[in-house]
């Protein structure tokens, strides 16, 4: 999330709203939150109906829930989605962010042709 944090303004600059959802309780995530200062939303989710809705993997032997980023554009549609294998497989900040400049810039197209 430190990432994410880092590019924040990046991802403004795009439109977008980051939302962290993750498997823990409304207050573990209130505390995190302001013990790190983050700017964007996190989304408690306990009972893993968010991750199953997006298809997210958890894999007991690999410390839990697997690491997945989905855009999901103003429609409701995801437009792109990564899975991770491993904790560490998350897209750099770069790639989400030229992701979201051609989704962008495709929607453009789409409301001037």
């Amino acid at each position: 999330m430190a990432q994410l944090r880092q590019d924040f303004s990046k991802f403004q600059a795009q439109e977008t709203e980051i939302i962290v959802v993750g498997p823990e309780d409304a207050g573990a995530f209130k505390e995190y939150w302001q013990a790190h200062k983050l700017p964007f939303t996190g989304l408690p989710d306990p009972t893993h109906s968010i991750l199953k809705l997006y298809g997210q993997e958890v894999n007991l032997f690999k410390l839990g829930r697997m690491p997945a980023v989905v855009i999901v554009d103003k429609q409701g549609i995801a437009r792109f989605a990564h899975y991770g294998h491993a904790m560490s497989d998350i897209p750099e900040n770069e790639e989400v962010l030229l992701t979201l400049q051609e989704l962008n810039e495709e929607a453009l197209q789409r409301r001037t042709a």
